[in-house]
Parts: C-alpha cells; structure tokens; sequence
C-alpha cells in the first residue's frame, strides 16, 4: 500500500521559513514526478512546486525565487523549503506522487497525481 506522509508544517512569523518533508513508502517514486498543492480555507486546491523523475523543477508564479523543492530518490523522499513566508502563504500542504512513469514534463493537475499526502497545516502570522 502506498502511503505518502508529510511532515514540518506549523506555526511561523512572516518572513521565516519551513521545511517541509514526504516520506514515500509501498514503492519507489524515483522515476516518476513528485509535487507539492495547498490549499487555503475556502479556496480550491493549487499546485506549488514540482519535481520530475530527473530533478527538473516547476514553481508557480507566487512562490519562484522564496519556495525550493527536492528530492532524495535514497531515502523516497521530497522537500519544500519555504523561505520569506508571507500570510497568504497559509494553507495546508499536500504531497503528492505521479504514477507515470519517466514523464517528460513536470505536472501541475490535480488530475496528474495519483498518490496523496493528508496534509500539513502551515501557519503564517504577520
């Protein structure tokens, strides 16, 4: 059984950092594409950041240059490091893990993802 597990959210001041970690297990997500979603109350789910099978990266707009994503294919596990947090930045964070393998490309739909994370809650206070 696959199970995606994340973990580092919680609460921070605006201008701080998290980082946010997604330990894969029941099979290996090495060759596939892994990403990152929030979703914020009262708003629908987003994608933030992406990873495909061989380390190319995909950010939307609101995050390049302050949110990093990573993987480490040893350990079946993705990051998101979060700096320069800002309120809108809250949400709970979901991982997610394509199923397709060797995927030219880095997803951004939903509909992409097979595997989910139950999420974790990051707070930003300003």
């Amino acid at each position: 059984q696959v199970q995606l597990v994340e973990s580092g959210g919680g609460l921070v001041q605006a201008g701080g950092s998290l980082r946010l970690s997604c330990a894969a297990s029941g099979r290996t997500f090495s060759d596939t594409a892994m990403g990152w979603f929030r979703q914020a109350p009262g708003k629908e789910r987003e994608f933030v950041a992406g990873i495909e099978w061989r380390g190319r990266t995909d950010y939307t707009d609101f995050v390049k240059g302050r949110f990093t994503i990573s993987r480490d294919n040893a350990k079946n596990t993705v990051y998101l490091q979060m700096n320069s947090l800002k309120p809108e930045d809250t949400a709970v964070y979901y991982c997610a893990a394509d199923s397709t393998r060797y995927r030219t490309y880095v997803p951004r739909s939903i509909s992409d993802y097979d595997y989910w994370g139950q999420g974790t809650q990051v707070t930003v206070s300003s």
